[in-house]
């Protein structure tokens, strides 16, 4: 009887979400999700540039760049890679003095990581490298925070299947 009410599917919606775990839903940005469309992406972010992409891969074949973003009240640039229609991965790049507020962001949005890191990468001859990672992953949808900690950009990568693997394979 319920469902049967105007605007009654919204109310179970907003009721249903209310109770599932923020970490329960995918990994979106800012409303756009992994399996998305590319209207999506440009209504969402209207300063993206799509286009069909350069080189031959299996894991896409369109490409949306550069479009403006704000993450988690930081200042960000995101790329979303489609195939088929369908948005299998987005790379967003932001200034690394902002990685406080991201992963605050992520975490309100995402639940905690499955995994949270800092290493040390010993350089020959050089500065050592001081990388931080965060992971999150539910089935074969994955979210990876990079940052090099004496660099200015860090980045976030969501992505679905193999994509990391299949991106840049040359064909």
């Amino acid at each position: 009887m319920f469902l049967l009410r105007e605007g009654a599917p919204v109310k179970l919606f907003l009721v249903l979400a209310f109770f599932l775990p923020l970490s329960a839903l995918g990994y979106d940005v800012n409303g756009v999700d992994l399996g998305g469309t590319e209207a999506q992406v440009q209504k969402a972010f209207p300063s993206a540039r799509c286009k069909p992409l350069e080189w031959k891969s299996d894991a896409a074949d369109r490409r949306c760049d550069d479009a403006r973003i704000s993450l988690g009240g930081a200042a960000a640039r995101i790329t979303v890679f489609l195939k088929g229609g369908a948005i299998q991965a987005m790379d967003l790049r932001f200034h690394g003095r902002d990685l406080e507020r991201v992963k605050e962001a992520l975490r309100a949005r995402w639940g905690a990581p499955q995994a949270e890191a800092s290493e040390i990468f010993a350089a020959q001859g050089g500065k050592d490298r001081r990388v931080y990672k965060m992971r999150w992953e539910k089935g074969a949808e994955r979210a990876v925070l990079t940052a090099q900690l004496d660099k200015k950009r860090a980045t976030l990568e969501i992505s679905r299947g193999n994509f990391p693997d299949e991106i840049y394979r040359v064909r």
